[in-house]
């Protein structure tokens, strides 16, 4: 699975797109003699005396106080979102493991046995390859590309390009290894098998096979057989 979004694209969704603050509600009464016109706006799930509402957030709660003959009790939950632009990917089209808490946007694409662990964050056209790891509380920018059998470790920063909007993407190439709580910076290119310490920050490109450290990170030494046994990757984490 791959995106192609560039930067016009996405703020034209973002401009075009409907923004949505949405909300639900747990209602209880005489739900049948609910007044539901309208109701096509909203997902409903009810029985005679208990539902729930789902639906734009003053809907819901102009909803209720309409019909507050019929609603004996209800609660509104707060709303998660004010005035959202992109929505929540439906993770059901993905082949991969995406632990509780992880926040990936519509829009992305994410390749067979990525695994995507709690607490990381991926917005909106930002691609994942094949047998990726994006570990805990990583972020992942708009726009950025990250290839096949990557680690990008506990924490890090991969900076997203939404604008300027001539701007190019942050792109990881395949095989690269990017430690925790490292940095890279918008616009920047880590080349294939390349290794980027814990905690560098990196603010230009990396050839393929350096390994970078520091901060503005620096080119220390090429990636030799005792870097690669570091930072091999475990087939059974990806295994699905």
């Amino acid at each position: 699975m791959s995106i192609e979004m560039n930067t016009e694209a996405v703020i034209r969704l973002i401009k075009e797109s409907k923004k949505k603050t949405i909300a639900r509600a747990f209602v209880a009464g005489e739900l049948d003699a609910v007044d539901w016109t309208g109701a096509a706006d909203f997902v409903v799930v009810r029985g005679p005396s208990f539902g729930t509402i789902r639906g734009e957030y003053a809907a819901v709660v102009e909803f209720i106080g309409r019909n507050a003959a019929h609603i004996a009790n209800y609660e509104v939950e707060p709303p998660c979102a004010r005035n959202s632009a992109v929505p929540m990917a439906d993770l059901s089209q993905y082949d991969a493991r995406i632990e509780p808490g992880a926040i990936i946007r519509d829009m992305v694409a994410i390749g067979s046995n990525v695994v995507v662990m709690m607490g990381a964050v991926i917005n909106i056209g930002a691609s994942i390859g094949a047998g990726t790891m994006i570990d805990m509380n990583t972020v992942v920018g708009g726009r950025a590309q990250i290839g096949e059998r990557c680690h990008i470790g506990a924490g890090a920063v991969v900076a997203g390009v939404i604008e300027p909007a001539s701007a190019t993407p942050t792109v990881i190439e395949d095989e690269a290894f990017v430690g925790a709580n490292a940095v890279i910076l918008e616009g920047v290119r880590i080349g294939r098998k390349a290794v980027v310490a814990a905690g560098a920050v990196v603010t230009t490109d990396v050839r393929p096979g350096a390994v970078v450290a520091g901060s503005p990170a620096r080119e220390i030494k090429t990636a030799d057989a005792k870097t690669e046994e570091k930072t091999a990757l475990v087939d059974d984490l990806r295994n699905l």
